[in-house]
């Protein structure tokens, strides 16, 4: 099977590794890839984000049978859509092609915050209270506001590169924030809409499931550490590490959250004909021992991947063919039981300003079974690999325990350098 996985970072790295590791995979290209991806299969140039004829073109020259779409932007842009019509209106190789997605109807899950909380309202899924606001109702949102409860989340509808979410302490830092979204196009078009949403105080799990979008099935659980500074300080980042199983995400949590969040969501999917063969990342907050939905994610998140990929026994190119012949429901998953913990380093500045193209040092050291080196924001140039981003390389130790794990995976950290380089030493600290 010829396979084209679409993304750039850690977590195409991780994909593209399993994907590489299954004998279902003749061919692996990743567009556009990165300097550790390469090892897996070919990098191709493509330009793929709201545009897919290039693509397209390409799928039929090297006869690619299944696409895995690893970044939101495509999804909700219609690239599930685009290849359907693209295949009925001219098959592709062999008479088959799948998409790893959603439509882009279903795609809003991710793509609009309004549109997640509807639906999540329909199907009484648990989640925070909340109102939505537009500048036709500006003045009735700032009253909202000055007589809500706080702390008060904010968040701009659509997508906003993970940076929508705004946590207020006071009324008039939420009114101010409130006016910069809507009025001064903070977030662009992604803040034309604001969901005003009710805090909610808990700590966090990221639950993967896979759907052809009548049955399912549940990848290993994950959670994420956003903030850049240890101890769970400073500004939120893309995801400074990971840790999968989550402690605190037991059999009797986890099966609430199947039966309160997981049923109903593919429930809702299917009995509003939503096309959905792919995974939904649902972050879930445990309060008071009950969870509660904060948002859907259309695809797998970074740096969670990092840990879900390498806890999951199944061939993953096996699963999404069943997937995308809604043959999920023929598959159990078998999850690895050790601990897997990931480590991020990033550029010096990040997730402010940072300088790219510093080389980097050490990828050359042995790196002992259980452990991997991922790369995110790499790339190669003149024969050396160099930073590429904020978010630079991804270090997953597998361990007995907590403790094992991190000091694996930081023992691998400690041998790679490039210029300001910087990892939190505490990833699962209240796991130890």
């Amino acid at each position: 099977m010829n396979i084209l996985l679409l993304g750039s970072g850690g977590r195409e790295h991780a994909l593209a590794l399993k994907l590489s590791q299954s004998p279902l995979c003749s061919n692996l290209y990743i567009a556009p890839g990165n300097a550790g991806t390469a090892a897996c299969g070919t990098n191709i140039n493509l330009r793929v984000g709201s545009e897919f004829a290039e693509a397209e073109q390409f799928c039929r020259e090297q006869q690619i049978h299944l696409i895995l779409v690893g970044p939101e932007d495509p999804l909700v842009h219609g690239i599930y859509d685009y290849f359907v019509s693209a295949h009925q209106n001219r098959p592709f190789a062999d008479g088959w092609l799948g998409v790893i997605g959603p439509s882009a109807f279903a795609a809003q899950l991710e793509g609009s915050k309004a549109f997640a909380k509807a639906f999540m309202d329909r199907h009484q899924i648990p989640t925070a209270s909340y109102r939505e606001f537009t500048n036709d109702n500006f003045d009735e949102g700032r009253e909202y506001l000055l007589h809500h409860t706080l702390p008060v989340v904010l968040k701009a509808d659509g997508l906003a590169a993970g940076k929508g979410v705004i946590i207020c302490n006071n009324h008039l830092e939420a009114v101010a924030e409130f006016d910069m979204m809507i009025h001064q196009h903070k977030f662009g078009d992604a803040g034309k809409r604001v969901v005003i949403e009710e805090f909610l105080n808990g700590i966090e799990v990221s639950v993967f499931v896979l759907t052809d979008g009548k049955s399912y099935c549940i990848l290993p659980e994950a959670k994420d550490y956003k903030r850049i500074g240890e101890g769970d300080t400073g500004l939120n980042t893309g995801g400074m590490g990971a840790v999968s199983p989550v402690p605190f995400a037991d059999n009797v949590f986890m099966q609430k959250v199947e039966e309160r969040i997981i049923k109903p969501t593919i429930q809702g999917i299917s009995s509003e004909n939503m096309v959905y063969k792919g995974f939904v990342f649902i972050g879930v907050i445990k309060v008071n021992d009950e969870p509660f939905v904060i948002e859907y994610n259309c695809r797998m998140g970074d740096p969670e991947t990092e840990v879900v990929i390498p806890r999951l026994k199944n061939d993953l190119v096996e699963l999404l063919r069943a997937t995308s012949l809604e043959q999920i429901h023929t598959v159990e998953i078998e999850q690895d039981p050790r601990v897997a913990i990931t480590m991020m380093a990033v550029s010096g500045g990040y997730p402010g300003d940072f300088l790219k193209g510093y080389e980097i040092e050490g990828l050359q050291q042995p790196v002992e079974t259980g452990s991997f080196v991922f790369h995110a924001g790499t790339k190669e140039e003149n024969g050396q690999v160099v930073t590429n981003g904020g978010r630079v390389l991804a270090v997953t130790s597998y361990g007995s325990t907590t403790a094992d794990a991190v000091a694996r995976s930081k023992k691998i950290l400690e041998g790679l350098r490039f210029r300001n380089m910087y990892f939190r030493q505490d990833i699962g600290y209240e796991f130890v």
